[in-house]
């Protein structure tokens, strides 16, 4: 679990809650509603209950099929490396939920996440990590494969752990999330069967992320793509995270369409978890 400390080295003790505010869907202006309010100095211990291996190994027995979490940085290819595997019958593909997160009951979070990272930031996380548990969670019956846009770990490991590095997000913020994800991790069933890393240099996926223009990622600095680079590999090439959860096949991403589909072409087996896909 991540430290609680703050990314200045103040305990959690001692930060500060941020202002209550409101921002209107069809607005800009932010209005606050309350004065700060600085915490208790009485910190509640983490919570350490856990659930019993044998239950959780039974949620997992529950599952028929495998699952395959395609992983890489922004425009390192992963939702065309889903797309090629459309065509086959037992292959179901969850792609990130971006229009959703553009549109959260009029809320365009991805663009206020760029727009005031600091403020959006536990936001934003907590509905992506909602929306990745449910691709976990969803087809569970299914029988045949099931290929992920990323998965909850990478949201910790990478982008999360990035916020943490750089003070992008508040203290107790940081101990919530953590919590939460601690919490998922012993209650629900987030397995894989295995990892697919897309590892793009950063300069390509720059180049990537200005052809699909989307208007959120218009100005994502070099830096940001150089970090959560590193924090990839860090995570799935360094094992500096922790045990990873599961095998870990390493596609060079930086080639062309063409190239890589018959690399994966040759690996299909591999992908497919040993499931006889058709």
């Amino acid at each position: 679990m991540a430290s609680t400390s703050s990314h200045d080295g103040k305990s959690i003790a001692d930060a500060v809650v941020p202002s209550a505010i409101t921002l209107s869907p069809s607005s800009d202006m932010v209005v606050p509603l309350a004065t700060t309010v600085s915490p208790s100095t009485h910190v509640v211990a983490p919570s350490t209950t856990t659930l019993p291996p044998s239950v959780k190994e039974e949620i997992i027995k529950k599952r028929i099929g495998k699952t395959v979490a395609v992983e890489g940085n922004i425009g390192s290819g992963k939702t065309t490396f889903l797309n090629y595997f459309q065509k086959y019958k037992n292959v179901e593909v969850l792609a990130e939920p971006v229009a959703k997160w553009r549109n959260v009951m009029g809320y365009n979070a991805l663009d206020l996440l760029y727009t005031d990272t600091e403020r959006w930031s536990c936001a934003f996380e907590f509905l992506v990590t909602l929306s990745l548990l449910e691709n976990h969670q969803a087809l569970q019956d299914h029988a045949g494969l099931k290929m992920m846009e990323r998965s909850i770990y990478s949201t910790r490991h990478c982008f999360m752990e990035h916020l943490i590095k750089n003070g992008q997000i508040q203290a107790l913020d940081q101990l919530i999330l953590s919590e939460w994800h601690e919490w998922v991790d012993q209650h629900e069933d987030i397995s894989l069967d295995l990892i697919v890393y897309l590892r793009a240099s950063p300069e390509v996926c720059a180049d990537r992320m200005k052809l699909r223009n989307r208007s959120e990622e218009a100005d994502i600095p070099m830096d940001y793509l150089r970090a959560l680079h590193q924090l990839h590999d860090d995570w799935l090439l360094h094992d500096k995270r922790g045990q990873l959860p599961a095998h870990v096949l390493v596609l060079d991403a930086d080639k062309d369409l063409v190239e890589l589909q018959k690399e994966i072409d040759n690996l299909t087996q591999d992908i497919f978890c040993g499931l006889d896909i058709r």
